[in-house]
């Protein structure tokens, strides 16, 4: 696990290169390498895990001296992809142990196509000296990051976006996107490939590009969308088998490292599978790490210690206190380089930073939710889609506006015009963002529309309501959301996570299996469940589900409400301020579903701040 970063210029030097490189010093504090070729100039940190050795280290070259690559990630399979690039070329002889030598062979053999023998997670920069052309890979679920500017003849890429404006003549160019802003206040995320800048793009995810110092084409390897089979999988016995031996084999190859490692433990399904399978293969205790809470409505802690019990793993718990976090709140911003709402960052953070001080590598359960039906999102998406309710959504919504709060929200949800796009309006309404009426009211730009061009594509068969909102969240919400809070957090605290359930032969067999077996008898993530109770028992998860969240609605009405004041009221050209005020006033009065709106116009403000104030 790495920071990549590099350009394909006539202008930029090798200190732009290792200005540009350092700067995510972070990502990789064990090794630095700079290279610069021809006009390419390709930049590493490294956070060494596998084959510790200086041989590893990168940029590295290729044996026929032809290709150089810098590489963030890991590949899982590469010991059988050496294997097979042997058995093609039985005079082959790798000088390391590291998946980094792997890839080079197996590009110089394949060319382009070598990404499909890849399990793995991946950010690749490979530059070929004979063509004169660089290319970049990116994994298939977006779990490693890329971003990147392209002006003219001048393309520079990196892990983070800091990497790229930490150049003063790129940052000077820099304008804010207002439809990033839209997606913004909608979401809580920014998806790809927009970013908060015009000039700098989110690399997609399964994708590769290639650069001649003239035109950049990337195009798709991989799409979810082509993996949607005609037919589903509907036999229990059958797919939990299956299921199973993937889970299994998966965090198998994730647990390959020659550091220490161990997992984040919540207590809930996913993390709990993730934690009983490792501790099932390993031959010692492996550690686990949890997070708790000195409000007991958000604390998971004693789930997690009674599953670690069970298991007997080497626990480690830290409580995190409103004064912890508060402290942790400024640090956001500058952190994930744009825009991002999701508080669930701060715990993450945390657990990471208690988890560094006794292992370099853990792994986590993130995609369990999205692959096999776990939000109450999929539960809004099957009732929305009834007829009865489709006709009178807007009657019922004007009934529900005079009760409670809990019933404004649910008002609001039901709020929607027929050109809506629904599966990111129910997303928006279950996580209380603004829907896009309120956006149209309370933001000042011309730019007021949604494009989710990756979720548009035809699939294979016709899918329900709650598949529908399934692959939204796949496209969008896990790795532009999830999978950043998960990257940033971690590798700023210089920690690999690995996560199992994204494993690709995973994904494609949760796109393949019957939503029947997703949602059983009001109970989600059924056929999951049903394998990790195999390894835990079901009494020691008898309780609701419980999402991995900070009371920030609580503290924004006490601890935070002076942060909060000191950013939403400020004046800009992009935020209506007497709106805000009214939002404000309607949250202090008693309607506390505002907080998350509340939230987004406070993250916003401070960086437009920012912003205006280089």
């Amino acid at each position: 696990m790495c920071g990549i970063a590099g350009f394909y210029s006539k202008t930029l030097t090798l200190d732009s290169l290792k200005i540009i490189t350092d700067r995510m010093h972070h990502r990789g504090p064990d090794a630095s390498g700079y290279q610069l070729i021809d006009s390419c100039g390709l930049g590493h940190r490294r956070l060494s895990i596998i084959d510790l050795s200086d041989a590893a280290n990168q940029p590295m070259t290729s044996h026929s001296e032809r290709y150089t690559m810098v590489f963030n990630g890991e590949i899982y399979n590469y010991q059988e992809v050496a294997a097979d690039l042997i058995k093609q070329n039985p005079s082959l002889a790798f000088k390391t142990h590291s998946d980094t030598e792997v890839i080079l062979e197996a590009f110089e053999y394949w060319g382009t196509s070598f990404v499909n023998h890849l399990n793995g997670m991946f950010a690749i920069a490979i530059y070929d000296k004979e063509t004169r052309k660089i290319y970049l890979f990116r994994d298939r679920m977006g779990i490693k990051p890329i971003y990147y500017y392209h002006h003219n003849e001048t393309l520079i890429f990196a892990s983070e976006l800091k990497a790229i404006v930490s150049l003063p003549e790129i940052y000077a160019k820099m304008t804010l996107d207002t439809q990033s802003m839209v997606d913004f206040l909608h979401l809580g995320y920014i998806p790809a490939p927009r970013s908060i800048y015009n000039e700098v793009k989110k690399f997609p995810k399964a994708s590769f590009g290639v650069f001649d110092g003239k035109e950049f084409k990337i195009q798709q390897w991989w799409a979810l969308n082509d993996k949607i089979p005609t037919e589903t999988i509907s036999d229990e016995v059958e797919a939990k088998k299956r299921l199973k031996e993937l889970v299994i084999s998966s965090v198998k190859y994730r647990l390959i490292s020659d550091v220490p490692f161990g997992t984040f433990l919540s207590g809930g399904t996913d993390s709990s599978i993730v934690t009983a399978v490792a501790q099932h293969v390993s031959t010692n205790p492996i550690k686990t790490f949890s997070i708790g809470f000195e409000d007991a409505k958000f604390n998971e802690a004693p789930f997690a210690k009674k599953v670690a019990e069970y298991l007997k793993t080497d626990h480690h718990e830290f409580t995190v206190s409103y004064k912890d976090a508060l402290a942790l709140i400024p640090q956001m911003a500058n952190m994930y380089d744009e825009p991002y709402a999701d508080s669930s960052a701060i715990p993450t953070f945390m657990v990471s930073q208690m988890a560094k001080k006794e292992v370099t590598m853990t792994l986590s359960g993130d995609g369990g939710d999205e692959l096999f039906m776990g939000y109450g999102a999929y539960n809004w998406a099957t009732r929305l889609d009834n007829p009865l309710l489709k006709v009178g959504h807007n009657l019922t919504s004007k009934a529900l506006k005079i009760g409670s709060s809990k019933y404004k929200r649910v008002a609001q949800l039901l709020n929607y015009p027929s050109s809506v796009f629904l599966p990111s309006h129910i997303f928006s309404q279950e996580q209380y963002m603004f829907s896009m009426e309120e956006i149209s009211s309370i933001l000042n730009t011309r730019d007021q529309s949604l494009d989710f061009p990756e979720y548009s594509e035809k699939v294979n068969r016709k899918l329900t309501a709650a598949e529908k909102q399934s692959l939204f969240d796949m496209h969008y919400y896990l790795p532009d959301d999830l999978l950043v809070k998960v990257d940033r957090a971690t590798m700023q605290n210089s920690l690999e996570t690995r996560v199992p359930l994204l494993d690709y032969r995973i994904v494609e067999f949760a796109l393949s299996l019957d939503q029947s077996l997703k949602i059983k008898n009001n109970t989600s993530k059924y056929l999951l469940k049903e394998v990790l109770y195999d390894f835990v028992p079901k009494t020691l998860f008898d309780r609701p589900k419980w999402g991995f969240s900070i009371p920030l609605g609580k503290w924004m009405q006490q601890e935070l409400k002076e942060y909060i004041e000191s950013y939403i009221f400020l004046k800009n050209d992009f935020i209506d301020t007497k709106k805000v005020e009214e939002l404000y006033a309607r949250f202090l009065s008693g309607e506390h579903h505002l907080y998350n709106r509340i939230w987004l116009i406070c993250v916003l403000n401070r960086f437009v701040l920012e912003f205006n104030n280089r």
